[in-house]
């Protein structure tokens, strides 16, 4: 299994470096040489910085990813609880920071309750309809932010 095995992932989520682009990949060496030969010719490198922490990131940073994730679940548990005080459905997300609660109750469409809810209170949800059909009816909130700003926008 070792030898048919690739892994390939990244820093965003596990070390909240979102956006860095820093990624990694493991396997058979093999199978290695021959993705470098072709990722050569497509990236230049890495930013350095990027590959700076990163590296410290992998040295040293797990027990600051546990506090990260455990503030994550927190903050999770928070958005989830507080939608669903409103009377608004929310499933808890499993790998994301963002909630998706159902709003259908409220009879507004996506569009509207976005819109209407950044006018009255200030407070920016991404409608659920810009991810197709299917997202209609919902609202997507990230809970990427502090805790006292959560508690204000619930």
């Amino acid at each position: 299994m070792k030898d048919r095995t690739i892994v390939v992932s990244g820093f965003s989520k596990a070390f909240a470096m979102t956006g860095w682009r820093m990624g990694y990949v493991c396997g058979n060496r093999d199978l290695i040489s021959a993705m470098l030969k072709i990722h050569q010719y497509t990236v230049m490198c890495a930013p350095a910085m990027g590959q700076v922490a990163a590296l410290e990131a992998l040295n040293g940073g797990l027990e600051e990813t546990r506090k990260m994730v455990e503030s994550y679940n927190q903050r999770r548990r928070l958005v989830v609880r507080g939608f669903q005080e409103m009377g608004l459905d929310c499933h808890e997300p499993e790998g994301a920071f963002y909630a998706f609660p159902c709003i259908t109750s409220t009879g507004l469409s996506s569009e509207e309750f976005a819109e209407r809810l950044v006018r009255e209170s200030k407070v920016a949800v991404v409608p659920g309809n810009v991810f197709g059909r299917g997202g209609e009816g919902f609202i997507r909130c990230s809970y990427a932010t502090s805790v006292a700003q959560l508690n204000e926008a619930l």
